[in-house]
């Protein structure tokens, strides 16, 4: 019998089959031997050992599409990621950051912003100025207003998504929005400091209609970049690509070159300088990682 693991506690992993409902299912040891963990969202063979009990042995793992270290997740068709538009606001840097990684795994990647009856209609367009101009769609929502979910909707449809972002965004409050029965735990943002309380305890996949799950995930409140060079830094930001060959030099690292095609066009304002700014600041990040490597 075929499913799909929703979550994982304690070596135990509960497993989502199609018209008969969730297993409660252990790994076969020869994973441990070959050093393979089952995640949320493999595909995966499951023998039933009591029906009436829904308990099950996982004994075969199918060939995932792909796996994510942070959140560690397979099969992920797209990443939706959380923010407030206001209280607190959006942290753009931390953005930056989870657009990289994703970008680096290749999942693609819709922003969202709760909250949005908060703010003006002049400031929702200046937060999607800039990452619209790149290819990523953004959606402004309200969960309390109930206001965009149905827009929202239309992005996870046939897909499994997974949902991250920092606490005290309403990222659990919008899912008990998308699937009613789920009713996860919300916790108040404390006014001392306007972040949320951490309630998402464990990675775990939601079905909520058809062939479309979410995954809810710890929500961060930084985000360490991967290991890479700091030149491929560039490449995660789309629109400095069509400037790039108005630059003098070859490998331009478009921070202190002079002629360079990426800053002039910075300074035309044909690229935002929230996500220019963002940029430098993670590439001097990743050039320091670098020195403290050797």
């Amino acid at each position: 019998m075929q499913g799909k693991i929703l979550k994982g506690i304690s070596g135990f992993y509960y497993v989502h089959v199609v018209e008969s409902g969730i297993y409660e299912c252990k790994a076969k040891g020869i994973f441990r031997q070959q050093g393979i963990k089952p995640l949320v969202g493999d595909l995966v063979e499951i023998d039933i050992l009591d029906e009436e009990e829904k308990t099950g042995s996982i004994v075969q793992i199918l060939p995932r599409l792909n796996a994510l270290i942070r959140p560690a997740v397979a099969n992920v068709d797209m990443a939706l990621i959380v923010f407030a538009a206001a209280t607190p606001d959006p942290n753009f840097n931390l953005l930056d950051r989870f657009l990289v990684l994703m970008a680096r795994q290749g999942v693609p990647v819709c922003i969202c912003f709760n909250k949005s009856d908060l703010i003006s209609e002049e400031t929702r367009r200046a937060y999607a100025a800039g990452y619209e101009a790149c290819g990523y769609p953004v959606e402004f929502i309200s969960v309390k207003k109930d206001d965009g979910i149905d827009r929202l909707m239309r992005h996870l449809q046939g897909k499994t998504t997974t949902i991250a972002g920092p606490s005290g965004v309403g990222k659990s409050s919008l899912i008990n929005r998308l699937q009613p029965e789920i009713q996860m735990e919300t916790g108040a943002v404390s006014k001392k400091i306007g972040r949320g309380k951490q309630t998402t305890r464990h990675t775990q996949l939601i079905h909520i209609t058809g062939n479309s799950y979410i995954m809810d995930t710890p929500g961060f409140s930084s985000l360490y970049l991967p290991q890479m060079e700091k030149e491929e830094l560039q490449q995660y930001y789309t629109e400095f690509e069509s400037y790039e060959p108005y630059c003098k030099f070859q490998g331009c690292s478009h921070i202190s070159e002079p002629s360079c095609g990426v800053k002039e066009a910075l300074e035309e304002g044909k690229i935002s300088r929230l996500r220019y700014e963002n940029y430098v600041q993670l590439y001097e990040e990743l050039k320091e990682q670098e020195k403290n490597k050797y």
